[in-house]
């Protein structure tokens, strides 16, 4: 009786059961041991795509709280849905702003 196998690579092959091969897993065995497999040297590397640091992992950052207006909070998160970026960054840039125009004042 001939069998489809497949192969650890995909590849089908026809098997013929006869009476010495012993029992159908004795025939996916064989198959898998004659499969060739590639050496470890031909193998590349996968490059893992650069992972980006988290606020909360970067140590130049510190977490901090701030209470907002509840009206002042809910435009502020609909600025940084609008312009696709974050409520702290919209609110680092305007505290930044601040600290200089506020520099500039005392010279």
């Amino acid at each position: 009786m001939a069998m489809l196998l497949r192969n650890r690579q995909g590849d089908f092959f026809m098997s013929k059961k006869g009476g010495s091969s012993g029992s159908r897993f004795d025939d996916l065995f064989g198959a898998a041991r004659t499969s060739s497999i590639e050496p470890e040297s031909k193998l590349q590397p996968i490059e893992k795509p650069p992972v980006r640091k988290t606020k909360s992992t970067d140590p130049d950052y510190i977490r901090t709280t701030v209470y907002l207006p509840k009206q002042l909070h809910k435009q502020l998160k609909s600025a940084a849905a609008d312009e696709e970026t974050e409520m702290s960054d919209i609110m680092t840039q305007a505290i930044a702003q601040y600290l200089e125009e506020r520099r500039g004042k005392q010279n």
